[in-house]
């Protein structure tokens, strides 16, 4: 599965990256080389912090089905059992 983002990402993270280039280093980035950086580091670099999001977004997930069962839990066949302690309060 490949990682695409929108063309205003696309255009918005080749300017970043063109800027942090101006800023960061001896030299700058051209236009076309931030683009070229831009899809590798999708192919590349994108799988892992995509992979992780969803196993962060699972995590989170099973825990909150966890505390559903803790929070909605009804013990079953309590009739008798609270009919037994009405009786021994009278």
């Amino acid at each position: 599965m490949s990682i695409e983002i929108s063309r205003e990402a696309q255009k918005e993270a080749i300017a970043s990256i063109e800027r942090y280039f101006s800023e960061n280093m001896d030299e700058p980035i051209g236009n076309i080389a931030a683009a070229g950086l831009l899809s590798f580091f999708l192919e590349e670099i994108g799988p892992l912090v995509y992979n992780k999001a969803v196993a962060d977004a699972q995590e989170r997930l099973h825990a909150r089905v966890t505390d559903l069962d803790i929070e909605i839990h009804e013990d079953e066949f309590q009739y008798w059992r609270k009919r037994e302690r009405k009786q021994r309060t009278k």
